[in-house]
C-alpha cells in the first residue's frame, strides 16, 4: 500500500517554520520571515543531458537528490497454467471443495506463502502466489510440480561435468530447480550414462537444459594436469609454509595441489584455465629440473624419541628449516624403527642445516622427579593451584603425573625443565616436612558410618579440625584400609579418634522394627521434619528406613543398647498412634447420590470432615468406583458413616420417567436400596470368586444381589459390600456367611509325598506353594525341613481348601512321575540364536509343549577358532562337549515335540554358488543389499573377502530361513545375469567415418537431431574431441540391431547432406531484420517451408548483404525466390513510409506560426533522407529521432 503527500500552502509555511537560521540560504535576520520563490519551493526535474554518468552539469536541487529503492521483503509472482497443461480439469469443482483449491490450502500450509487462484475465460488457471522470496519460489515448484502436467527431457553432456551441476553438498542443484521449478535427476557415480533427465514444464524444461549447457560450456574452459614428480622434490615446490607454490597459484591463476608429507603419492595435480595451467607446470618443471641437478643429500643418526622436536608442532620446525637454509628434511615414518634422516639441498646450505637440526633435537629434554604417589595430589593442589604457578611461569614444559606411580614427567626446553624440576623438588621437600599419612584397618561394614550422611562425620571432623583428608576405599575395591593423610599431629589424632568410633560401634546394637511401609512416609514427615525430631531426641541412634522401591516394613535402629532401647519404644507408641488414627472404613454410594454427599461447593463433606475430625475420599469424577473412603479414629470414622448413610437414605426414593411408543405416560415408584456388609479375610476372596468368577456368579444369579470385593488400593481389604433389595441382600448374606464360615473351620490334614518332588514345591522362593495358597483360599502347606528324611507334608486351612489343594499336589505329583529327561546337543556356539532375543524362542517352547528347557554353563575355555559374519564351518568336525547339551524336561510326549521344536531353530549353514564377479553387486552400496536380505530372510550371509577370490557364499540361520534365502540368493542372481547380459548386449559399438563439417549438421539445433536419433534407436553416438587424432569417426553404442539402425539413419542424413548445394544471395542489410522477425520466428518458418538452413552474416561482417541458403537445389531456389520477393515487398513499404512521412511534415510546417529553423532536418543530407541501395553513413542522432523503415 503507497500514501499520497498532499503539500498546502499552510503545511509548507508550518515546515518552513521549523528550519534553523544555518540551514536557509542568505544570511536573513531571525525577526524577518523567510518567503522562498516558486522555483526554490518546487525546483524543476534536471534534464537528461549527456550519458547517465555525466557529472559536468549543474547539481540537482534538494528534490532531485537521488533515493535509495528499499527492496520489498514481500514479492508477488503470477503465473498461467494453459487448459492442456492442467492436471485437473474437472471445472465443476473449483470451489473450495476443488481438489486443485485443496492443493493450494496444503502448499501454503507448507510454505507459508498465499496462492490465489482465478480461472480465465479460456478455463485456463491463474495463479498469484505472495509471500517471502523463499517462500514464493518454493511454493512455485510445488504448484507446478502438483497442479499442471509434467514432461521430461533429457540433456547429455559429459560425465565430468554432473559434478558442478550438483554443487558443494547439492546447492546448485536446488538452487537450479528452485529456480526452473523442475526436478533435474542426475545419474550415480556408477552409472555410465551421460543423459541427465529434467521433468517439469516446457518452460521450465527449456529453462533447466539451457542453464545445464552453460555450466558444461564454463567447464569446457578449464583443464586437469597430472604431474608425476618424486616426492622428495615436493617440498621445494611447495617452499616453506607453502608460500611458493601459493605465489604460483596467485600469478597464474591455476590451483595446484601438492600431496601431503604423510601421502605417499608422486602426483602432482593443476587445475584451471588451459593457459594458466600450462603456465604453472612450466614454472613446476622448472624448479624441479634445478633442485634435482644442483641439489646433493646427507643422512644423519638421530635418536627416535627425539624426531618430534626436529619436526616441531605441525611441522613447523621443518618448515623453519627450509626457510632459513632452503634445505628439504626427510623425516622417516613414525611407525618405522629407522633412526635415519636425510637433508637434502644445494652443498653448501647443507651444513649450517645440519646444525639446525641438532640444535631443534636437543632443544627439549626429558627429566623424571621421584616423588612419593600419595603426595601427587599435593603438589598439584586444589584445583590445579600449585602446579599452575609452574605451568604459567614456564608454558613450554609440560609435567605429567602417573596414577600409582611413584615418579613425575617433565619435557619442554633444557632451561626451563631445569628450573621447573628445582621448583617441583623444593616442594616435594617441603611437604615431605610438613605431611604425613597412615593407614588404619577398619572393618569394611563400618565404612559408611564413618562417613555419615553426606559424609558429615568423615568430612567435617577430620578434614576441617585435625587438617586432614580422610581416604576411605570404594565398596567394590573390598578393602579394609582407611588412609589418613594430612599434618603428623592431625594425623595420628584423627587416628586415634577413627580408632575409637570403629571400637565403639563394634559395641553398638542394631535393632529391627516392623512397620508398614505405609507409616514410613507419616513417620518420617514433610521434608524429613518429624524423623529430625526423633533424631535430635536420639542423637546417638541413627534410623534408617528402607528404600521405598524395596516394599519393605524393616526399620533399622542402630545405636548404644539404652539409647535403642528407649527410642524404640519411642517409635513404636508413635506407631500406636498412628494406626489409632489409621483406622478406614469403605461405604458403597451410588454414583449419582455422591454429588449430593459433597453438597454445593463441598459444604456438606467439609461440614462432616470438620465435625468427625475424619479424612474422607471420594473416586474421581471419570471413575467406575462407588466406594467412599473414610479414615480416622474408628469411633469418629463410624460417626462419618452414619451422617453419609443418613443422606443416602434421605435420597432413597427417586422418580423415574419415561415414554412409550403409543404417548406420554408416566410412572412414579420407589426402588429400596439395601446394604448389608461382610467381613472375609483376603485369602478367601478368590476361593469366593471363584475360577473365572463361577462362584459368585452363581451366587449373584440366585439371589439378584450385587456382590463388591475391595479392590487392591483399597484401605479396607476384608470388606464385602452387597448391594441391592433386602430380601436379596439377606439371601446372598447367608450363602457367603456359610461359605466363610466353612472357610474359618480350619482342619490339619496330611498326605504323602516323596522326597526327591520335594525341591518342585520349595523352589523359587516357595512359588508354587504361593500359588496354591492364592488358589485355595491360603491353605498352608508345610513340607519337613532339609535333612529330616521324610515323606508326609503337612495342610492346614478351611476343609474345602485343603482338600481341594490335596488333589491339586496329587495332579502336580503325576506329572512329576511321568516326566522324563531329554538331552539334545547343540553346539554351544548356536545357543544365543536358539535362544533368540531376550529368550523370547525357548520361553514360547516352554510355553507350547509345557516343560522345562535348561541350557549349560558357558565354557569360556573354548578353544574354538571365532566365527565370521555367520561362517559356521560345516567342515570342521563336531565333538561333543558338556557346554553342549541342552536338557529339556516334561512329559515324553511333551519333550520329543519340544526337542523337535528345538532342532529346528538350530542355524544350519548352506553354501551357495555365486560367480565372485557378481559378489559386489549383492553386498549393494555400502553393504545395503546384502543387508536387506538377511533382515527379509531372517539369516545371516556370508560373502568372501574380495582377495580370496571365491564363489562360495555361506547363508546360515533356520532352515525354512535358509530355504528362502537360498532361493532369494539365486533369484537376486539370475536378475544380475540378466542384467550382465543385457550389459554385453549395450556394449556393441560401430564406427562411422563422416566429414567433420557435417557433424554441426548432424548434431543439429541444440543438439535436436541427434537426441532425437538416440532416442529413436537407445543408442549412444559420440563424437570426437577437438584433440582427437580421428577426427572424422562417430562411434555409435548399443545393441547390435539398434546401432545398424542408427548407422544407417545417420549415413542417410549424411547422403542427403552430401547432396545439399549452397546458395550466397545479396539482400539489403536494412531488410534483415524484418526477414528474421521477431526472436527469429519469420526466418524459422521460411527454414521450416522450403526445408532449407539459412545464414544471415555477423555485424561488422566485410559483406553485410550476403545471406547464405542451404538445402537440396529445388528448395535452394524456391527459398531464394522467396527471399528476393520478401526484399522487394519491404523496401517498397520503407519508400512509402518516408513518404508518409514527409506528407505529414509539410502539413505541420504549414500550421506552425514559430518553428526553430535552427533544428530543421537538411533535406540535402543524406543521412536523414538516404537513397536505396545506397551505402549507410555512420549513424549519428537526429533530432527527429530515430529512423523507422
Amino acid at each position: 500500500m503507497s500514501s499520497v503527500a498532499v503539500l498546502t500552502p499552510e503545511s509548507f509555511a508550518e515546515h518552513l517554520s521549523g528550519i534553523k537560521d544555518q540551514e536557509m540560504t542568505g544570511g536573513v535576520p531571525e525577526d524577518e520571515a523567510y518567503i522562498p520563490t516558486y522555483l526554490e519551493a518546487f525546483p524543476p526535474l534536471p534534464e537528461n543531458k549527456g550519458a547517465p554518468g555525466d557529472k559536468s552539469g549543474e547539481p540537482a536541487g534538494p528534490w532531485g537528490s537521488k533515493i535509495r529503492p528499499i527492496k520489498a521483503s514481500v514479492i508477488t509472482q503470477v503465473f498461467n497454467v494453459p487448459l492442456e497443461e492442467r492436471r485437473y480439469k474437472d471445472n465443476s469443482q473449483f470451489g473450495d471443495g476443488g481438489e486443485e483449491a485443496k492443493v493450494c490450502l496444503d502448499i501454503m500450509q507448507r510454505t507459508g506463502a498465499h496462492i490465489e487462484l482465478s480461472l480465465a475465460k479460456d478455463q485456463g488457471l491463474s495463479i498469484m502466489v505472495t509471500g517471502k522470496l523463499d517462500s514464493v519460489m518454493k511454493a512455485r515448484k510445488e504448484i507446478v510440480s502438483r497442479l499442471q502436467t509434467q514432461a521430461s527431457a533429457t540433456v547429455a553432456i559429459p560425465k565430468e561435468h554432473h559434478r558442478f551441476v550438483i554443487g558443494k553438498n547439492g546447492e546448485k542443484l536446488q538452487e537450479l530447480e528452485l529456480k526452473t521449478a523442475t526436478k533435474i535427476a542426475i545419474p550415480r557415480p556408477d552409472d555410465p550414462s551421460l543423459n541427465i533427465r529434467i521433468t517439469g514444464t516446457k518452460e521450465g524444461i527449456e529453462k533447466a537444459r539451457h542453464e545445464i549447457l552453460l555450466i558444461s560450456a564454463e567447464q569446457d574452459k578449464r583443464a586437469v594436469e597430472r604431474l608425476s614428480l618424486e616426492k622428495v622434490f615436493h617440498p621445494f615446490i611447495a617452499g616453506a609454509y607453502n608460500r611458493l607454490v601459493q605465489e604460483l597459484c596467485q600469478e597464474t591463476g591455476a590451483r595446484v595441489s601438492i600431496p601431503p608429507p604423510s601421502l605417499h603419492k608422486d602426483e602432482i595435480v593443476i587445475t584451471g584455465e588451459k593457459e594458466s595451467v600450462a603456465l604453472a607446470i612450466s614454472r613446476i618443471r622448472a624448479i624441479y629440473d634445478e633442485k634435482k641437478r644442483k641439489t646433493t643429500t646427507i643422512s644423519v643418526e638421530v635418536k627416535k624419541s627425539q624426531h618430534k622436536y626436529i619436526v616441531g608442532p605441525k611441522g613447523n620446525s621443518l618448515h623453519e628449516i627450509m626457510e632459513t637454509t632452503g634445505v628439504s628434511v626427510e623425516m622417516p615414518p613414525l611407525d618405522s624403527c629407522s633412526e635415519t634422516i636425510i637433508l637434502r639441498g644445494e652443498p653448501d646450505k647443507l651444513g649450517p642445516a645440519l646444525t639446525q637440526v641438532y640444535a631443534k633435537a636437543k632443544s627439549v629434554m626429558v627429566v623424571e622427579v621421584t616423588a612419593p604417589a600419595w603426595l601427587h595430589r599435593f603438589i598439584i593442589g586444589k584445583k590445579g593451584q600449585n602446579i599452575g604457578r609452574i605451568t604459567q611461569q614456564l608454558p613450554k614444559v609440560h609435567i605429567e603425573f602417573t596414577d600409582g606411580e611413584e615418579r613425575i614427567s617433565l619435557e619442554g626446553p633444557t632451561e626451563e625443565v631445569e628450573q621447573a624440576q628445582v621448583q617441583i623438588q623444593d616442594m616435594i621437600r617441603d611437604l615431605l616436612v610438613r605431611m604425613d599419612y597412615t593407614d588404619v584397618n577398619i572393618d569394611q561394614r563400618f565404612h559408611r558410618h564413618l562417613i555419615g550422611k553426606n559424609g558429615a562425620n568423615s568430612e567435617y571432623t577430620h578434614t576441617h579440625q585435625y587438617k586432614v583428608s580422610v581416604w576411605i576405599p570404594q565398596e567394590p575395591d573390598r578393602s579394609g584400609l582407611v588412609r589418613i593423610e594430612g599434618d603428623p599431629k592431625g594425623v595420628q589424632l584423627a587416628r586415634r579418634e577413627l580408632m575409637e568410633m570403629a571400637q565403639r560401634m563394634e559395641n553398638e546394637r542394631t535393632k529391627d522394627l516392623i512397620v508398614e511401609q505405609k507409616f514410613h512416609r507419616a513417620i518420617i514427615g514433610q521434608k524429613g521434619e518429624k524423623i529430625k525430631e526423633v533424631r535430635d531426641k536420639f542423637p546417638e541412634v541413627m534410623i534408617n528406613f528402607p528404600d521405598p522401591a524395596q516394599k519393605s516394613d524393616i526399620v533399622q535402629l542402630r545405636g548404644p543398647k539404652n539409647e535403642v532401647e528407649k527410642c524404640a519404644k519411642f517409635l513404636a507408641k508413635l506407631i500406636a498412634d498412628l494406626m489409632e488414627n489409621s483406622f478406614s472404613l469403605s461405604i458403597p454410594i451410588f454414583k449419582q447420590f455422591h454429588k449430593n454427599i459433597i453438597g454445593k461447593g463441598g459444604a456438606n463433606i467439609k461440614k462432616i470432615r470438620e465435625e468427625t475430625t475424619t479424612k474422607i475420599d471420594l473416586p474421581t469424577e471419570n471413575s467406575n468406583s462407588e466406594m467412599i473412603v473414610i479414615t480416622g479414629r474408628k469411633n469418629h470414622c463410624e460417626a462419618a458413616r452414619d451422617r453419609i448413610l443418613a443422606i443416602q437414605r434421605e435420597l432413597e426414593e427417586v422418580e423415574e420417567k419415561w415414554q412409550g411408543e403409543c404417548g406420554r405416560i408416566g410412572f412414579t415408584f420407589l426402588v429400596n436400596n439395601f446394604t448389608a456388609e461382610l467381613q472375609a479375610k483376603p485369602e478367601y476372596h478368590k476361593f469366593l470368586i471363584g475360577k473365572g468368577g463361577v462362584n459368585i456368579r452363581g451366587v449373584r444369579d440366585r439371589t439378584g444381589a450385587r456382590i463388591i470385593f475391595p479392590s487392591p488400593d483399597e484401605p479396607e481389604q476384608e470388606l464385602i459390600t452387597i448391594i441391592g433389595r433386602e430380601e436379596a441382600v439377606r439371601l446372598a448374606q447367608k450363602e457367603l456367611e456359610t461359605l466363610v464360615k466353612n472357610l474359618d473351620d480350619v482342619v490339619e490334614d496330611s498326605m504323602v509325598v516323596e522326597t526327591r518332588h520335594h525341591r518342585y514345591f520349595v523352589c523359587r522362593r516357595g512359588q508354587v506353594l504361593r500359588e496354591l495358597a492364592e488358589e485355595y483360599g491360603g491353605v498352608a502347606v508345610s513340607f519337613p525341613r532339609t535333612g529330616t528324611h521324610s515323606d508326609r507334608i503337612t495342610l492346614k486351612g478351611a476343609k474345602d481348601c485343603v482338600e481341594a489343594a490335596k488333589r491339586r499336589i496329587q495332579e502336580i505329583i503325576e506329572d512329576l512321575e511321568a516326566q522324563v529327561s531329554v538331552e539334545v546337543a547343540v553346539p554351544q556356539r548356536y545357543h544365543r540364536a536358539v535362544m533368540g532375543p531376550k529368550g523370547v524362542r525357548i520361553q514360547q517352547i516352554t510355553r507350547d509343549y509345557e516343560v522345562q528347557v535348561k541350557f549349560p554353563e558357558r565354557d569360556d575355555n573354548n578353544t574354538e577358532p571365532p566365527q565370521e559374519n555367520g561362517d559356521a564351518s560345516p567342515e570342521a568336525e563336531f565333538v561333543l562337549r558338556k557346554c553342549d547339551v541342552i536338557t529339556i524336561s516334561g512329559r515324553t510326549e511333551k519333550c520329543e515335540l519340544a526337542k523337535i521344536a528345538l532342532l529346528a531353530l538350530v542355524p544350519v549353514t548352506e553354501d551357495v554358488e555365486v560367480s565372485f564377479e557378481l559378489h559386489r553387486y549383492i553386498i549393494g552400496q555400502k553393504g545395503s543389499g546384502i543387508r536387506k536380505m538377511m533382515e527379509e530372510y531372517e539369516v545371516n550371509i556370508w560373502v568372501p573377502q574380495p582377495e580370496q577370490q571365491s564363489d562360495v557364499i555361506k547363508v546360515t540361520g533356520q532352515v525354512a530361513n535358509v530355504e528362502r534365502a537360498k532361493s532369494g540368493l539365486l533369484e537376486r542372481v539370475k536378475e544380475l545375469q540378466a542384467e550382465q547380459e543385457d550389459r554385453a548386449l549395450r556394449s556393441f559399438k560401430v564406427s562411422i567415418s563422416v566429414d567433420p563439417k557435417f557433424h554441426p549438421k548432424i548434431i543439429g539445433r541444440k543438439g535436436a537431431v541427434i537426441s532425437q536419433i538416440r532416442k529413436d534407436h537407445d543408442v549412444n553416438v559420440q563424437f570426437p574431441d577437438k584433440g582427437d587424432e580421428l577426427q572424422d569417426v562417430i562411434v555409435i553404442s548399443g545393441y547390435e540391431r539398434n546401432t545398424e539402425e542408427a548407422r544407417s539413419a545417420i549415413e542417410l542424413l549424411v547422403s542427403t547432406l552430401q547432396e545439399m548445394v549452397s546458395h550466397d544471395v545479396h539482400l539489403d542489410p536494412r531488410t534483415h531484420a524484418r526477414i528474421i522477425g521477431a526472436r527469429g520466428k519469420a526466418v524459422r518458418k521460411t527454414m521450416e517451408e522450403f526445408k532449407v538452413d539459412i545464414r544471415f552474416p555477423q555485424p561488422g561482417s566485410e559483406d553485410p548483404g550476403r545471406v547464405t541458403v542451404t538445402g537440396l537445389p529445388e528448395s535452394v531456389d524456391n527459398a531464394v525466390d522467396h527471399l528476393l520477393n520478401l526484399e522487394e515487398e519491404y523496401v517498397s513499404d520503407g519508400r512509402e513510409t518516408i513518404i508518409s512521412i514527409w506528407s505529414k511534415h509539410d502539413k505541420l510546417c504549414s500550421d506552425v506560426v514559430c518553428c526553430c529553423v535552427s533544428q530543421a532536418p537538411d533535406m540535402s543530407n543524406a543521412e536523414d533522407f538516404p537513397t536505396f541501395g545506397a551505402g549507410l553513413a555512420p549513424k549519428q542522432t537526429s533530432a527527429w529521432g530515430p529512423k523507422k523503415f
